[in-house]
This record gives C-alpha cells, structure tokens and sequence, in this order.
C-alpha cells in the first residue's frame, strides 16, 4: 500500500513539474525586446497645443522584436519629470490599437497629460515619455526617455460633471433653481439650443444648489468667474469645450420643414423655448406620383457664425425608411446631422398624417437624443 502511495506522490510531483515546464515554455514565448531608439518628436521638442480636433503630434520608434516572431504592442507612457514611470500620469496604445510602431497623439489628450503633470491652464511646462513594449504579459519599458515641453490651451484640470445657463439674460432667469441644463456631448464638451437677450448678463455654473463655480466666455474663450453680456436677443446653439477652455456661438436663425417630394420647404418651426422648435396646426398633404402617396421630410436649420448665414441638414440616419407607426422605436425619430440630398435619409411621415394639420415638434434638449415628434391634430 506504501508502494502504491509513493508511486501516486512521484506521478503527481512529475506532473506538476510539467506544468510548470509548460508554463515557463509558454511564458518565454511571450519575451519581447525594449524598444531601443526613437525617431520623433525629437528630445526637447517644444509644442504651443492647439484646441483644433484634428491638431496632433506624431510620434514613432523603431519596432521591437518577439521572441515567437508574431507581433509586438505598444504603449507611449507618460510621467512627470524626474518620474520612473512605475505609476505613470497617462499610457496610451499606438495606432491600430497598439500595433503599430507609431502613435498619433491628439492636441486634447496632450492637453490632458500636461494637466496631469501638474502645468496649469495656458502655462508651459515639461513631461516625459518612453514605449513600453510587451505582447500583453512581459513588459518591457525602452531604456530612452524623452521630454516634451508643452504649452497647455487655455482649459480646466478640473473638469464639472454637470453644466448649465443661469442669470437675467438667460431664459430661466437670475433664479438658480431655474438654470438650463446643457447637453453632455463628449468628455468634457456641453451644448445647449436656448435664447439670450441683448444686454443683459448669464453665466455657467457647474449645479443649481449649494456652492456653485461659476463660468463665463469673452471672444471664443472661455473662463473662470465672472458673466457674460449678451449683445443680441436671439437663439443660440453655445457649445463650450472645458478640454481647451474654447466656447462656440451660433445664431439658429430659423428651422424649415422640408417636404422632399415637391423640393420645398412647407412651414417654419418657431422656437418656443427649453430648446424645443415647434409648428403647430400645419395643413400636410402627401403627394401623389403613380406608385402612391410620397411623404418623405427632413429639417433644414440656417444658423450664423457671427458674420455669415449656412445651412445645416437634420434627418435620419437611415438612407430610406419605411412609415412609422405606433409600434416604431424612439429611435425612428432622433434627428442626426444629413447632407442636403433631397431625397436621401428622409423621413416619413405616418400614414395617418396625410391630409391633416398636425404639429411638428423638435427637441434640441439635453434630457434625451435630438429628437422629434409628429402630432395630428385634426383633417383637412
């Protein structure tokens, strides 16, 4: 019986040195070369951000070499100076999600990286990088570092969760209880559709209780503190970057409703307020070709930069459709930017629609999509 026990024990010590013969195998398979020399940006480059989404810095390396031959990942590491990169204040994969031997960094994560090496808003400072290489597991960090002198854009550290429009010159007033709530539209960017009156002020705050930080713009800038006077009464789309401390203004002069079929447009939706355009008791009648009824839409907004008037298109982002009905998803109805192809991502109105005065309403608010809905009144 001892025999056999002892047989059993060797078996089991010789299958587990086995495994981990197997494992150191498959562990050495894993072995990756650092990466030994950098092409650019070269050392000490000097970069004023820019707060364009498109603006970035390229950098690139020289490839390292895996052990099995297959491919090897990339990470570009930042950290502060002085740092060693045991904790650093930002990683990033290279291009084609870490295949690549090349990384395109935009201005706004470079942004980011100075914030976290502590350069404060509009100031220059330093920080360094290397690659890190590895094929998931071994990592090997490049035994060159480089720096990068930054000059960061003119944006917060300290980014609110939450934005809104409060004060005289605002629509909901100088009651904070009553701000706007704007639209989160990426990390750190806002947008809010709503109406400001000419001579008097309004700002941003970051809630609507309690201590408040509050924000206001001068040009295309946008800072700490302060109000804002609006210089004329209209409607607005205000978007505001906290990423590059930049603020965008555009007058909505007028939404159209335009009726595919006969190339016109049918009736205006005036803004009523909160973000939300509405026609209401339209006379809409389909038009009759020889396979049926057509009844396709779509929106066409003029807006203003501040000089000159344009166009933008909202419709589906379906090429076609077929007619709603009272089964159709939410969804059917959210309004995506569209180019001004008279027929294409149209929508259709529901059969029910046709020959009647309905309403016509669009939602350019921050508590769901931009959406829209069509409501029939009553016959023609």
């Amino acid at each position: 019986m001892k025999s056999i026990v002892n047989k059993i024990a060797l078996v089991f010590v010789f299958a587990l040195a086995l495994i981990g013969c197997k494992k150191e195998d498959e562990l050495d398979h894993t072995k990756v070369t650092a990466v030994q020399s950098f092409y650019s940006p070269a050392d000490n480059k000097y970069v004023q951000l820019l707060s364009s989404p498109s603006a970035s810095l390229y950098f690139e390396w020289e490839q390292a070499k895996a052990e099995d031959g297959g491919l090897v990942m990339y990470e570009v590491a930042f950290d502060k100076v002085g740092g060693d990169f045991s904790n650093p204040i930002y990683k990033l994969s290279s291009d084609n999600n870490g295949v690549y031997n090349h990384a395109t960094i935009t201005h706004k994560v470079l942004n980011q990286i100075a914030a976290a090496a502590g350069i404060g808003s509009s100031e220059t400072g330093k920080v360094i990088w290397t690659v890190i290489s590895s094929k998931g597991i071994n990592e090997m960090k490049s035994s060159e570092v480089r720096t990068l002198e930054l000059t960061r854009l003119a944006g917060f550290a300290d980014i609110p969760v939450d934005v809104y429009i409060t004060g005289e010159g605002s629509e909901g007033g100088a009651t904070l209880a009553n701000a706007l709530k704007f639209k989160s539209t990426a990390s750190g960017e806002f947008e809010i559709y709503t109406k400001l009156t000419a001579g008097k002020t309004y700002n941003f705050v970051d809630r609507t209780s309690g201590t408040v930080r509050t924000f206001y713009t001068t040009g295309q800038s946008l800072k700490e503190g302060g109000n804002t006077t609006a210089t004329k009464t209209a409607v607005y789309r205000i978007k505001l970057d906290f990423n590059t401390g930049a603020a965008i203004y555009t007058e909505v002069k007028k939404i159209e409703l335009f009726f595919s079929p006969n190339n016109v447009f049918l009736f205006e939706t005036p803004y009523v307020g909160a973000g939300v355009f509405k026609a209401v008791n339209q006379p809409i009648t389909f038009k009759q070709e020889s396979w049926g009824r057509d009844e396709r839409y779509k929106f066409r907004m003029t807006v203003n930069d501040g000089t000159t008037d344009s166009y933008e298109w909202w419709g589906s982002k379906n090429s076609d459709n077929s007619r709603p009905t009272s089964a159709s998803a939410a969804s059917y109805w959210y309004l995506y930017p569209v180019s001004s192809d008279q027929w294409n991502y149209s929508f259709k109105f529901a059969t029910e629609i046709d020959l009647s005065y309905s309403d016509v309403i669009l939602y350019f608010t921050s508590d769901k999509a931009y959406t829209h809905e069509v409501i029939k009144k009553s016959a023609q």
